[in-house]
């Protein structure tokens, strides 16, 4: 629990995970240059002295909702990823993103991919912050298929790199189609024509 000054010079107190979420909900729904020091200070019910001492500048604010998110709403990934299957992992993964992504209580689209849009020179530092982050996740997803290839639950010829690549930008893509409209059967639609492409034995497609 933190204080924050009143308008009287009383200390008030206010909850730091509860003003974190509602920062992240703020980053989430207008990105990081979208979001105004004023929107995100009503949003979390503190003064921008309370911000500064309790959570750093925007930047470093910004950098904590998003491990909040990572930990929190993004936090099916370590689930569907540790799967003892690699084609079961994937199905997860796909079923997690696509309830992220119609959830009526999240703002629209994945904060990953929505978070730094339009950012300016500024903005430099949160723009490569999340293309890291994105690559990181397409590292996991790599990591996951090879140990699927080791396991055998792939073939053994099979590019985990280029599939990796290849599912994170389906995932990618379906975010795009959720921030347009698309809806939930729309979403699995497109999940189960990926899975179509999933490497066999004899290099044809999988089965949806």
């Amino acid at each position: 629990m933190q204080k924050e000054s009143s308008a009287r010079g009383r200390p008030r107190a206010f909850d730091a995970d509860v003003a974190l979420d509602r920062a992240l909900q703020v980053f989430w729904r207008k990105g990081y240059e979208g979001a105004s020091l004023s929107d995100l200070t009503e949003a979390m019910g503190i003064n921008r002295p309370s911000l500064y001492a309790a959570f750093g500048n925007k930047e470093e604010l910004f950098r904590k909702a998003l491990d909040r998110y990572k930990d929190g709403p993004a936090s099916y990934v370590c689930g569907a990823l540790a799967e003892p299957n690699a084609r079961l992992s994937i199905e997860k993964l796909f079923a997690g993103v696509i309830n992220l992504l119609m959830a009526p209580e999240n703002p629209s689209g994945c904060m990953l991919v929505q978070g730094a849009l339009a950012c300016g020179d500024e903005s430099e530092p949160i723009r490569r912050r999340l293309i890291e982050e994105r690559a990181a996740g397409e590292a996991r997803v790599r990591e996951r298929l090879e140990r699927g290839v080791a396991d055998a639950d792939l073939p053994a010829d099979t590019d985990c790199a280029d599939l990796a690549r290849f599912l994170t930008a389906v995932i990618q893509g379906m975010d795009v189609q959720a921030a347009s409209g698309a809806n939930r059967e729309e979403l699995w639609r497109v999940a189960q024509m990926a899975m179509r492409a999933w490497p066999t034995e004899a290099g044809a497609a999988g089965e949806a």
